[in-house]
C-alpha cells in the first residue's frame, strides 16, 4: 500500500528483456533507505519487487501482464520515474491509499499553466471514469491528486501544485503523453459490490 506522495525520482539506467518481461535497473538515493531484496516499491505508480539491490540503484523485473497494461513498456534508458516506498503503517498518511494495481492508462489533453498551479487534463479509461467523483483521489502516475474538474466524456481535471510539479516526472508532461492511472480504492470497492449485488435503479 502507498500512498502517493512520491519520495524522489530516479532514473532508469537499463532495461534488460527477459522471457516475455523486462529487468529494469534504476538509478536512486531517498528510496534506497531501508530498501531490502522482496521489498515492494511503486515506480510510476506501479507495484513492483526488488529483485536487487547496490549501493546506487535497484532492480525490478515487469512480466508481461504488467508491461501490457502500463506505461512500463515504453521506458527506455535515461527515463525519470516516480519512486516510493510502500506506507509504513503509524505514520501519517499524506495522500490517499494508493495499491500501486495500476488500472490503465490516461492520455494528457493539455497541460496549461493558471497562476501558481498546472492544469492538467486527462482522458480517462472507461473503467477508471467509472470510480472517479469530482474532488476524489486519483493517482497519475504514482502521485496523489484531487479531480478539480470533469465532464460526461471522461476527461478529468486535475491541479498540480508546485512542488509537486518540481519534484515529480509530471512537469516532462505534454499533450499526446500517456500516464499510468489508479482509481480511487473506495470507489472501486463500491463500483463492484453494485455490479455483482445492486438492484436496478438502486
Amino acid at each position: 500500500m502507498f500512498t502517493g506522495i512520491i519520495e524522489e525520482t530516479g532514473t532508469v539506467e537499463a532495461v534488460v528483456p527477459f522471457e516475455a518481461g523486462r529487468r529494469l535497473t534504476i538509478r536512486a538515493q531517498t528510496v534506497l533507505d531501508d530498501l531490502e531484496i522482496g521489498n515492494s516499491i511503486a515506480i510510476d505508480g506501479v507495484c513492483l519487487t526488488a529483485v536487487a539491490r547496490s549501493t546506487v540503484g535497484f532492480e525490478v523485473e515487469a512480466i508481461a501482464t504488467t508491461l501490457e497494461r502500463t506505461t512500463l513498456r515504453g521506458l527506455r534508458p535515461g527515463d525519470e520515474v516516480n519512486l516510493e516506498r510502500p506506507l509504513a503503517f503509524g505514520r501519517r498518511l499524506g495522500g490517499h491509499l494508493v495499491q500501486g494495481h495500476v488500472d490503465g492508462i490516461a492520455t494528457v489533453r493539455a497541460v496549461r499553466r493558471q497562476g501558481e498551479h498546472v492544469l492538467l487534463d486527462l482522458a480517462l479509461p472507461p473503467d477508471v471514469a467509472d470510480v472517479t467523483v469530482l474532488h476524489g483521489s486519483i493517482a497519475v502516475a504514482g502521485v496523489s491528486l484531487t479531480v478539480n474538474a470533469q465532464n460526461a466524456e471522461n476527461i478529468v481535471q486535475v491541479a498540480v501544485i508546485p512542488h509537486t510539479w518540481e519534484h515529480t516526472n509530471l512537469r516532462r508532461l505534454t499533450a499526446g503523453d500517456t500516464v499510468n492511472v489508479e482509481g480511487d480504492l473506495i470507489g472501486r470497492f463500491v463500483v463492484q459490490y453494485l455490479k455483482r449485488y445492486g438492484r436496478p435503479g438502486v
